[in-house]
């Protein structure tokens, strides 16, 4: 491992050196020390305050002596543990927004350039590995250019679903009309039909005997829709072993039948600690780490007790006088103090910080330790403009717009981990300090409205779609009212349809319907799932809507009033996109805005959140990566939205109601323009 130390001589600089010559011998890792002494040298490497260190050549410390615990998180971080005796199948999960995406493709590389050969699978309804590793996704497996040993392969939730409807019609035989065929296509076209398909691709590659690859590294959806889908082969195993008659939105039982075995052999692969291990993503952050906690519990309950935890983006301020910086480092310290201890005993690897975005095979190469494409901060000095205008874009300016209507529905949408609860809680108390009734509801099935509010306010109501709740509410009323004229044979029976883990979809669309037709009368927020969760929910809508249109049809349509043709509209439905003014979370609001549009859904605004650029910052890693930045919010400014407001990122995160409301009040909520404009660009 190379290390250089840049100063002029000092005791300070001897000081430094011996500090980790010191910390290498305790950890055992061999490093070679450099020494840069020359002021011009120096200064051509962007440091301005001596001792520096650069690692991998990004300059992580600059003025005074690093202590023991900085060195040694740097020198731990040099080599991953999880790539040392990799099992074959590696799962990567998380809270939305901490890096799965870049840390599993990027360990899918390393071991694809190791000379094994390699399948990348995600299972995200919004991935972004086309843009990652420039490449289309398709539902079976792709190589990718410039890895000659690693494929890549999307469980798409649609084409899945279109494959599966036509196992299903093929099965029906040459004397089918098309009537039968139709009514069966239909019967197909909910969101079970979408689940069960997407899981049934899922379950043949866990159960894979032909041994095609020696990896098969997962990159799964953020946390709520991964424990569904984990939990999914143990829900269907159960289902198939007590039912064997009747049918099911799916079709026969005895159709389900066929797929016993092999939904076994995924559950027994998951939980073969020999075969599969559980990478738990998170960063130095409290709610990720929070959120880590508790789906390790629950995999464990599952019985996937395989488990590692990777730390990424941890962050050592370069500048110890930068209050940005200094904050920034303080808040991931104290939570990794505070990490429970079911994390604390998983083998732990961290990842650092990196000054670039994880696009583009030399990025993911050297995005984990001991890579050496890292890109530092060097770079010629020039001035920063901006399309976005910062001063006064706060969050005050977008409650005032929405205020000024008397009732409707605020949709809260974004990839996972870009502050949607946060914004969703804002505006809500926003619209009741303006005067407003508000019910403030999530569709996320990881639901962190509680933890992010911590309190109560007069007008506000706040729940969740919780799906248990809501599938068990769903039985009660079928068995009400269909079930009322049944003997008890045949309740049995449809209670054991019921009992179908696709219960819970539809139960879940039909309060999420509920909740919507609330906003005739009143401000309804609601804070929805990670992207991939929420397309999968329109996609209900959308079924739902077509299935009304056609039983209406000739019989008074303009009677209907659908859930879709209620998004539809813009006096009632006011879309917020949230996004980090970063490539692939502005990536995936783009993609999820053409998605909407192409349902003739337009968004109302965006939100750029945690913007560092509107915080201003010196330091040297912060600076470079302000640069891009400041390209994704030209970006958006550019015609991607019709209207753009702007939250600084905050040493202290917004939790609580009081720190909420500081957001939507606008003495509170004024951003002052960045400090800093001139910049490192990177050639």
């Amino acid at each position: 491992m190379k290390v250089t130390v840049l100063g002029p001589g000092c005791s300070k600089c001897e000081s430094t050196t011996r500090m980790i010559q010191r910390v290498a011998s305790e950890l055992c890792v061999a490093v070679e020390i450099d020494k840069i002494e020359s002021r011009e040298d120096i200064k051509s490497h962007g440091v301005t305050a001596t001792p520096a260190v650069i690692i991998g050549g990004v300059i992580v410390h600059a003025g005074g002596i690093p202590s023991h615990e900085t060195v040694r998180a740097w020198l731990q971080s040099s080599k991953l543990g999880l790539l040392s005796q990799p099992t074959r199948h590696l799962f990567f999960t998380g809270k939305g927004g901490v890096g799965k995406t870049s840390i599993s493709t990027a360990v899918a590389l390393r071991l694809a350039d190791a000379g094994k050969k390699v399948l990348l699978v995600s299972t995200d309804a919004a991935s972004n590995l086309d843009e990652m590793l420039g490449v289309v996704l398709r539902n079976l497996p792709t190589p990718v250019p410039g890895a000659p040993r690693l494929s890549v392969l999307n469980i798409d939730p649609v084409n899945a679903a279109e494959s599966y409807r036509q196992r299903v019609v093929d099965q029906m035989g040459q004397d089918a009309s098309e009537k039968e065929i139709s009514t069966v296509r239909e019967q197909l076209s909910g969101a079970c039909t979408t689940e069960i398909a997407s899981f049934d691709e899922f379950a043949s590659l866990l159960s894979d005997k032909d041994q095609n690859y020696d990896h098969i590294v997962f990159d799964t959806a953020p946390t709520g829709h991964t424990l569904r889908l984990l939990s999914l082969p143990k829900a269907w195993s159960g289902f198939l072993a007590d039912n064997d008659q009747g049918a099911s939105c799916l079709g026969p039982h005895s159709g389900l039948k066929m797929q016993e075995l092999r939904f076994k052999a995924a559950l027994d692969a998951l939980c073969d600690p020999a075969l599969t291990t559980i990478i738990l993503v998170t960063r130095a952050d409290a709610g990720a780490i929070g959120e880590a906690s508790r789906t390790s519990d629950e995999l464990q309950i599952l019985g996937l007790l395989n488990q590692r935890l990777v730390i990424n983006g941890v962050f050592h301020a370069t500048d110890s006088h930068d209050a940005v910086a200094a904050a920034l480092e303080d808040l991931g310290t104290k939570a990794l103090d505070a990490m429970p201890e079911n994390l604390r005993a998983l083998p732990q690897d961290q990842v650092p910080l990196r000054a670039f975005d994880t696009v583009g095979l030399a990025a993911l190469r050297a995005l984990l330790p001991q890579a050496n494409a890292a890109q530092g901060v060097s770079g010629t000095v020039e001035p920063l403009s901006l399309a976005v205008p910062l001063q006064g874009a706060g969050l005050d300016a977008l409650a005032d717009a929405l205020a000024q209507a008397g009732q409707g529905l605020i949709m809260v949408m974004g990839k996972g981990g870009v502050g949607k609860t946060t914004v969703a809680a804002a505006l809500a108390l926003g619209l009741v300090q303006r005067g407003k009734t508000v019910h403030l509801s999530t569709t996320d099935p990881a639901a962190h409205l509680t933890k992010t509010l911590e309190g109560t306010v007069e007008g506000l109501r706040v729940d969740r779609i919780d799906p248990i709740v809501e599938t068990q509410r769903y039985i009660d009323k079928i068995m009400a009212s269909k079930g009322a004229g049944l003997d008890a044979q045949e309740r049995a029976l449809m209670l054991e349809d019921l009992r179908s883990p696709c219960t819970e979809e539809v139960a879940v669309f039909h309060a999420f319907s509920r909740v919507v037709s609330e906003a005739r009368s009143a401000f309804v927020v609601l804070d929805t799932a990670p992207t991939g969760h929420s397309l999968l929910l329109m996609d209900a809508t959308g079924a739902y809507h077509r299935q009304m249109m056609r039983e209406f049809e000739g019989h008074g349509v303009g009677r209907v009033v659908t859930p879709l043709m209620r998004l539809q509209d813009p006096l009632y439905t006011k879309i917020i996109l949230v996004t980090l003014a970063e490539t692939t979370p502005v990536s995936q609001a783009q993609a999820l805005q053409e998605d909407l549009r192409r349902a003739s859904i337009e968004p109302f605004a965006w939100v750029i959140n945690k913007s560092i650029l509107a915080a201003g910052t010196q330091d040297p890693l912060l600076r470079a990566r302000l640069v891009g930045e400041a390209r994704q919010m030209d970006r958006i400014a550019d015609g991607l939205a019709k209207k753009t407001y702007v939250l600084p990122w905050l040493a202290q995160p917004p939790v609580g109601v009081e720190a909420l409301t500081s957001l939507v009040t606008k003495l509170a909520s004024q951003i002052a323009p960045p400090r800093a404009t001139l910049l490192q660009r990177n050639p």
